[in-house]
């Protein structure tokens, strides 16, 4: 079904056995998912299984038993991967024989979930929704109900740019609105852009400089990383960095003069545009190629491998991404 049908249901108190978030917004699928489980019990009692962690045995007997701390027992599994039909069949089956248990797969990630998304019928009592990117409209008012819950006022066409910025992850639009929150004014387009690239002792923004004009990056990466900036968050800033980079490479390419208007669509001081620039000149598209390959396989990483010290592994990782761009 479509997020409208689902709404309305979650409006009217429908109470389905099984659920199944998939589609094209990762935001969205993580939003529902939890939104459902916290519908049922407080966020503790969430039984949760992520990605690689996932074991069918596992979970079919966490669902054929009663919860010991609640009156509802709650399966959450995020998964980058399709899960056999035999398995989530037996899964849902167990949530209708037990009818405490309730089970939610959120489906992430580019993989084609919509055989999977068969085994979810109403005769099962289970529901599929399939979510789509949100167009600008639905994107800002997420956005700006956000932003009211933390009494965050923005100027008209800020979240907006905000938006356009992070290249329409509404995820690290939520974490920079969070961030924002402490200036305690009217965030503007202009305070969106000073501030959204590294609010701390470190700029991401030098960082990411740094870093692909090969100078000294080493020590603004470990103070990112001592102040508590998330690793995942940092992979996605370098590849939104280097599609931007992509994008002027090739706009200079078809044009031969730089026009960051028609690029993004909105202005960025002279400086920056010009320093962009300069970057984005210095590689070829094949070493582009390379470059959102590895920080795609590194974000994958770190999502799905067991990975014991996080940090160490990002600065090493990213060691070696920077000594291959020489």
């Amino acid at each position: 079904m479509y997020k409208n049908v689902f709404d309305n249901h979650l409006l009217n108190k429908k109470v389905f056995s099984a659920y199944m978030f998939y589609g094209q917004s990762d935001f969205l699928i993580e939003h529902y998912a939890s939104k459902v489980a916290l519908s049922f019990t407080s966020s503790d009692d969430i039984q949760k299984v992520y990605f690689d962690d996932y074991n069918y045995n596992s979970c079919l007997d966490t669902l054929s038993q009663s919860s010991l701390f609640s009156s509802h027992n709650i399966l959450l599994i995020k998964t980058m991967k399709k899960i056999p039909k035999k398995e989530v069949d037996k899964l849902i089956e167990a949530c209708n024989i037990n009818q405490d248990s309730h089970v939610i797969f959120a489906c992430m990630g580019e993989t084609d979930f919509k055989t999977m998304a068969k085994s979810f019928t109403a005769k099962t009592n289970s529901a599929e929704v399939r979510f789509f990117a949100p167009n600008i409209g639905e994107a800002v008012k997420i956005l700006n109900d956000v932003a009211e819950k933390q009494n965050i006022s923005f100027a008209q066409g800020a979240l907006v740019h905000l938006y356009e910025m992070h290249e329409k992850d509404l995820s690290l639009c939520i974490s920079d609105i969070s961030k924002l929150s402490i200036l305690q004014e009217e965030i503007t387009t202009k305070t969106i852009t000073n501030q959204c690239f590294g609010m701390g002792a470190v700029s991401v923004d030098d960082f990411l400089n740094n870093l692909f004009l090969g100078n000294h990056f080493k020590k603004d990466l470990y103070k990112l990383l001592e102040e508590g900036i998330n690793e995942i968050y940092l992979v996605n800033q370098m590849t939104s960095f280097v599609q931007q980079l992509f994008t002027i490479n090739t706009y200079l390419k078809l044009h031969g003069t730089l026009n960051i208007i028609e690029i993004w669509g909105y202005p960025l001081p002279k400086n920056i545009a010009n320093e962009r620039a300069n970057i984005a000149v210095k590689f070829s598209q094949d070493q582009y190629t390379f470059m959102l390959e590895q920080l795609l396989k590194l974000e994958l990483e770190l999502k799905s491998s067991k990975i014991t010290d996080s940090n160490s592994y990002i600065q090493a990782y990213i060691r070696r991404f920077s000594a291959s761009l020489r």
